[in-house]
């Protein structure tokens, strides 16, 4: 059984104090993963106009977005100048890859490409792509292997450039199990690896879930018992600036306690490896709710072709 820690790195902070810590702590747990980078700048503040979002402030007031993210970051793009997260930041992503982790794409501006990827047009979105994409070429002197989307949102003209700009697996949604995703009957060939897992802020405030007992509630959902091949492969999506601050403890009761539920911790490029694309079943993407997270994300929809009950 594999399970794919997905690292989203949405911040200047994230990636200044969070990622070196993450390094720590998955080389200490004997761990592999993926580090997904924000590229341009960090513009967290501008995230306020959410707040006239269904759902959004009640997340704010469970979650405690200010003492996760801090005064000083929540004013970046509205009181105080971005800062450029992949200028000034290489050093740490590269080092991150030096310590052997796989490093991909998250987005060039977070907020930018969370708020508005929905309705942008093709043109809007493939410079957001581009600009992301090239500057990962100038960082690593390589192409990404995958992109993972921020705030698992995406459009038509993103699901299309995953398959145009060479990656090889793509993380940009929610669902159930590895698949070939499809948009308004149109094949795309980059595979979707979705986080499978309910993530730890949409968890914590919930059902009488906190800090100490939230682990006690994932590891139940992945029990091995429960799962059949369908679910063999798990993804679950961390913060570095959740995981890799307030919530390490949280953290390293998860990885502990999957590694005795018998998973390999690994990354989501060492879980496409084992797939063969030609199996994967094909499946609609569609746009909907998920419990504990404000607004509508991408989703693994109905199969409606698929190989897998032959595969297994």
């Amino acid at each position: 059984m594999k399970l794919a820690l997905k690292i989203d790195v949405d911040t200047w902070r994230g990636t200044l104090q969070g990622v070196p810590r993450l390094v720590e702590i998955l080389r200490r747990q004997r761990a592999d993963a993926t580090f997904l980078f924000s590229l341009g700048p960090d513009h967290t503040g501008r995230a306020i106009k959410r707040a006239f979002r269904p759902g959004f402030m009640r997340k704010v007031q469970r979650t405690s977005v200010v003492s996760h993210y801090c005064i000083k970051t929540l004013m970046y793009g509205t009181l105080l100048p971005g800062p450029d997260i992949g200028r000034r930041g290489a050093d740490i992503l590269r080092a991150t890859r030096d310590a052997g982790f796989e490093t991909a794409i998250h987005c060039w501006d977070h907020v930018k490409w969370q708020d508005g990827v929905e309705q942008a047009n093709a043109t809007w979105t493939e410079n957001e792509m581009r600009r992301a994409h090239e500057r990962y070429v100038e960082i690593f002197g390589s192409v990404s292997p995958g992109h993972g989307a921020a705030g698992w949102q995406m459009n038509g003209q993103a699901l299309r450039l995953t398959q145009r700009l060479g990656y090889r697996w793509a993380s940009d949604c929610r669902g159930m199990h590895p698949f070939i995703p499809v948009w308004n009957g149109e094949i795309v060939t980059c595979p979707q690896l979705p986080t499978t897992l309910p993530t730890l802020d949409e968890l914590i405030g919930t059902n009488d879930l906190t800090p100490d007992n939230v682990h006690l509630h994932l590891l139940r959902l992945t029990a091995p018992a429960e799962f059949g091949f369908r679910n063999r492969y798990q993804v679950f999506t961390l913060h570095a600036e959740l995981e890799g601050l307030k919530l390490v403890d949280t953290l390293e009761r998860l990885l502990t306690g999957w590694r005795e539920q018998g998973y390999k911790l690994v990354s989501l490029g060492s879980m496409r490896d084992t797939l063969d694309p030609a199996l994967l079943p094909r499946h609609e993407m569609v746009l909907g709710d998920i419990p504990g997270r404000a607004g509508r994300l991408l989703l693994q929809g109905e199969e409606f072709l698929s190989t897998w009950k032959e595969a297994a």
